[in-house]
C-alpha cells in the first residue's frame, strides 16, 4: 500500500468551496471539546451541520442520528472527531452513505482507512484541522 498523502491546498480549498451540508462525527455538546469549538465554528461560517452521535437526537442544535448510514438527507462531507481505531468502521459507514468526502480531524489517523475510502472514490483529508487549516484556504481561494 503506498504512503497516504493528502489532497493539495488548492484541492482541499475547491472542495470546501463546493460544501455546504456537513456530517460531524463525535459532536460533542461539551463546549470544552474541539468537536464543539470546531462545529460551532463551521455553523457560524454557514454551512449546515448534522450532528452523528448515538444516543441523543440532537447536539448544539442540531439534528443527530446514530451514524453516517442513518443521515436522512445527502451530506457532502463528514468530519470526524473519533479515535483513529474507530475510523475503519466510520470509513465503511461513509461508503455505505455515498458521502463523497472525508475530513479526519488532527490526530485522527488510520493511513488503511484512510486509503480505503480513497479507493473507493471518497475526496479524503487526514491529520488535519478543518477550521485551522481548511477554512482559511477557502476564504482565499
Amino acid at each position: 500500500m503506498s504512503e497516504f498523502e493528502n489532497p493539495s491546498d488548492e484541492a482541499i480549498a475547491k472542495r470546501l468551496a463546493e460544501t455546504r451540508r456537513i456530517a460531524v462525527v463525535g459532536l460533542s455538546p461539551k463546549e470544552g471539546r474541539p468537536s464543539h469549538g470546531v462545529g460551532s465554528a463551521l455553523k457560524r461560517l454557514g454551512f449546515e451541520l448534522l450532528a452523528v452521535r448515538p444516543g441523543t437526537d440532537e447536539v448544539m442544535g442540531v439534528p443527530a442520528v446514530p451514524t453516517l448510514r442513518d443521515l436522512p438527507d445527502k451530506v457532502d462531507m463528514a468530519v470526524v472527531f473519533r479515535r483513529p481505531e474507530h475510523v475503519a468502521e466510520v470509513v465503511d459507514d461513509a461508503i455505505a452513505a455515498n458521502i463523497p468526502a472525508l475530513w479526519l480531524q488532527d490526530g485522527v489517523v488510520d493511513r488503511e482507512a484512510a486509503e480505503k475510502a480513497r479507493q473507493a472514490g471518497l475526496f479524503v483529508v487526514m491529520d488535519r484541522c478543518i477550521y485551522r487549516d481548511g477554512v482559511p484556504l477557502m476564504q482565499a481561494g
